[in-house]
């Protein structure tokens, strides 16, 4: 098992290399299409790579937008319904375990688990022999969830969020029901190639719901932090009625990394860069 999955990660980087590649070749075609049909000259740097631009395929048929190994990490979202395990860091507080069991029933299919002495390693093997698609750890600060882990199986990717401003479900008014049904989901303001990731990667940790669905979940961006709310809804006529059945909490992704959260060596895709001078300015999603 184990020279089987070194095996087919080592296949997964190779293919994984030869993306920059194919997407130089494509984008030079591309520039090469272009100034064919305006009746503009090549371009002086391109009228030397014809060794480079050479390819099995025809010119006309090359023009397809080349894959990326995002397209492979979900290639079973919406024909397969993911199966998602709920940890916690070791020593988890009592608000912690509370906030772990309110986030199993956020997430169809998923099952908690106490984290105990088992170390990292141990539960990603055993998440790849369940055949586990999706592991979510929860972290905690002095009896407050801070942070989230989101490690996407077999090979990635792993995304960590910090949390804020964490609501349980029995500090809200008046909540709702929690209702067992695939949620709807909606995600407002994710414009940029980035939020198009981390859409991804929040979007095929649900299952494909019915139309008949009376639950949201709604992912809001404002200004690169995440509001998460969770409502039920009856229509009465032409009017609907809203209900929140909460948690209700705030997500900011920090980092992408290209592989499974017990490899402290795997590429990082994204990284937070909160301390350089036009951070401030600068919206990443």
């Amino acid at each position: 098992m184990i020279r089987k999955n070194t095996r087919l990660r080592r296949e997964y980087l190779y293919k994984k290399s030869l993306e920059s590649k194919e997407r130089t070749i494509y984008d030079r075609k591309q520039r090469i299409k272009e100034a064919i049909e305006k009746g503009q000259p090549i371009p002086t740097e391109l009228r030397n790579a014809g060794d480079e631009m050479r390819s099995d395929l025809p010119f006309d048929q090359a023009q397809a937008e080349p894959t990326t190994h995002a397209d492979d990490e979900y290639a079973r979202g919406g024909v397969f319904d993911p199966k998602i395990l709920i940890t916690t860091s070791r020593d988890p507080s009592s608000r912690l375990q509370q906030f772990s069991k309110e986030m199993r029933l956020v997430f169809p299919n998923s099952q908690r688990i106490n984290r105990g002495n088992h170390v990292m390693k141990e539960i990603v093997e055993a998440c790849r022999t369940n055949e586990v698609s999706d592991l979510i750890i929860l972290h905690e600060h002095r009896g407050k969830p801070d942070g989230m882990v989101v490690c996407h199986f077999p090979y990635g990717p792993t995304a960590y969020f910090s949390l804020h401003n964490v609501v349980l479900r029995h500090d809200i008014k008046d909540q709702g029901t929690v209702s067992e049904a695939f949620p709807h989901l909606i995600f407002d303001n994710f414009n940029s190639k980035l939020g198009n990731r981390i859409t991804n990667i929040l979007k095929y940790l649900f299952p494909v719901p019915k139309e008949d669905s009376k639950r949201v979940m709604t992912f809001a961006n404002d200004n690169d932090f995440i509001s998460y709310r969770h409502h039920v809804f009856v229509k009465t006529g032409k009017d609907v009625e809203l209900a929140e059945v909460g948690p209700r909490f705030e997500l900011r992704a920090y980092e992408i990394r290209l592989g499974t959260v017990d490899l402290t060596d795997a590429d990082v895709e994204w990284q937070l860069s909160s301390f350089t001078r036009t951070a401030g300015k600068r919206a990443e999603l």
